[in-house]
């Protein structure tokens, strides 16, 4: 089959691969119909991530029709149409009986994160070894591992380009404003309006937010905050941030702050900007934490931290002492898919929510290298790319 590989930092290659095969019981086998880009696949191709290989299929956010299913296999049946999460999970560990998909005891074989992350998170699709080492979504066809637990079928009514998202950046967004605690009348300001941005503030309307405000630099994205989503905008490379929260909160500050950025992180300054590259370049940090620092800084006391941008290790001057004194909540981690999915199908379905507008460059697979080229110097208005591999 054809899949797009990783050769190398920020080079792509369209291959001739072997196809998957079941390996286990509980596998399936998937035709790829549809996969998207997503914003951390930046850092995974940027060398931010540890151990990705030549020759590893990358890719996380995708959806297809069932092809084949391993004999343990209950819930899935020869050419049903599905979106699968992008965290693989079993089903049956203690984090999955408790909904904590993301954190599987048994979906990520390789032991290299425990040193830095304390333990060993779930497997992702196309992430690095250090994530499983699972073959990603951009090829025709994609071995499920867990496949039960993984892949939901998508209700009739739901296009390819609404199901598509649902693998991971609404799940990731609304899990972002999940975890806000967003009371009625809140007023919740998003760094980032990315796809997982965009979604954390359309989620954080549903959940009953009153106020969104969006934060980014590229004229694009906030217009689309603002016309699709309702948001009010600054753009950080105009506007000093800080002061403008205080001033658009009557001086109190943001209920909840949603950082959709990650480790990648501009600066709000060529100081602060610098500082960060550097270390980082050096590996005396792995993560960038600039808007780490402003969300925690600019959220009202007893307010909520929400992180759902990629961090994978160390930053420095994290300011704990604005999260202790002010008695903020700071949550976090990779989506939980399988409790999220469901419920975001049908929030879909019944038209209460419309990821489709983030799709605005279309390809097949030969089209992939130069869409992650867009994509990775956000020219063109690109908001996400979306590859039809059959």
């Amino acid at each position: 089959m054809k899949a797009v590989c990783y050769r190398g930092a920020n080079r792509l290659q369209l291959e001739n691969v072997s196809d998957p095969k079941i390996l286990r019981p509980t596998d399936a086998i998937l035709k790829v119909t549809m996969t998207a880009t997503c914003g951390s696949d930046l850092h995974l191709l940027g060398g931010y991530v540890p151990s990705i290989k030549r020759g590893d299929i990358i890719g996380h956010e995708f959806m297809g029709e069932i092809v084949e299913t391993g004999p343990q296999v209950k819930r899935l049946r020869k050419g049903q149409r599905v979106v699968v999460g992008s965290v693989i999970a079993c089903g049956a560990c203690y984090y999955c009986e408790h909904e904590m998909w993301s954190l599987c005891d048994n979906t990520n074989p390789n032991e290299m994160l425990e040193e830095t992350l304390g333990y060993i998170p779930a497997g992702i699709y196309g992430y690095s070894h250090a994530m499983g080492g699972y073959a990603g979504s951009h090829a025709e066809y994609v071995r499920l591992a867990y496949a039960d637990w993984g892949a939901f079928p998508v209700p009739d009514g739901v296009t390819d380009e609404q199901a598509v998202f649902v693998s991971d950046a609404v799940p990731t967004g609304f899990m972002a404003a999940d975890n806000c605690n967003i009371q009625r009348g809140d007023i919740v300001a998003v760094w980032g309006c990315g796809g997982v941005g965009l979604m954390a503030m359309a989620s954080a309307r549903i959940l009953g937010a009153e106020q969104i405000i969006a934060i980014d630099c590229l004229p694009n994205r906030l217009q689309v905050a603002s016309d699709r989503l309702g948001a009010e905008t600054i753009n950080f490379h105009q506007t000093d941030v800080p002061e403008a929260l205080r001033e658009m909160t009557g001086g109190r500050g943001p209920d909840a702050c949603v950082d959709a950025v990650g480790m990648e992180a501009i600066g709000f300054g060529l100081v602060s900007d610098a500082y960060d590259r550097i270390k980082q370049t050096l590996r005396l940090e792995t993560d960038r934490g600039a808007v780490l620092r402003q969300a925690i800084m600019a959220c009202r006391k007893g307010g909520t931290f929400s992180i759902a941008g990629v961090y994978l290790g160390w930053i420095d001057k994290f300011p704990i002492g604005a999260v202790m004194n002010k008695a903020l909540t700071v949550r976090t981690g990779q989506q939980y898919g399988q409790k999220y999915i469901p419920r975001l199908l049908k929030l879909v379905q019944d038209k209460k929510l419309d990821p489709s507008f983030l799709v605005t460059h279309r390809t097949d697979l030969e089209g992939v290298p130069k869409a992650y080229s867009t994509f990775k110097q956000r020219s063109e208005g690109i908001l996400r790319a979306v590859f039809t591999p059959n």
